[in-house]
């Protein structure tokens, strides 16, 4: 059974930092490209970051930092500077470019207000 599991969000003021995790079970974590996406109240679902099997990274965000632990089957992204813009729900999102299977996590919710 497939799963992305993400934790980490939460409240924070603006400025603040946050570290999302998502933890993969079911698959060849190792072989997947992983990728963020977050998704605004009234807005479209939006990528924020990518990273492939071998470690290419792809951000749309500088302010943001997304990495992976393979021996941990754990992606993980890095939010610094944060500002209330950056309020969404923060999903995990997996994707073989071989086999084109993917998988969506159920989203964690980010909200950054004082």
């Amino acid at each position: 059974q497939v799963q992305l599991v993400e934790s980490g969000g939460g409240l924070v003021q603006p400025g603040g930092s946050l570290r999302l995790s998502c933890a993969a079970s079911g698959f060849t974590f190792s072989r997947y490209a992983m990728s963020w996406y977050r998704q605004a109240p009234g807005k479209e679902r939006e990528l924020v970051a990518t990273i492939t099997s071998v470690g290419i990274i792809t951000n749309y965000e500088a302010r943001f930092t997304i990495s992976r632990d393979n021996g941990k089957n754990t992606v993980y992204l890095q939010m610094n500077s944060l500002k209330p813009e950056d309020t969404a729900v923060y999903y995990c999102y997996a994707v073989s470019f071989t086999t084109g299977a993917n998988y969506w996590g159920q989203g964690t919710q980010v909200t950054v207000s004082s």
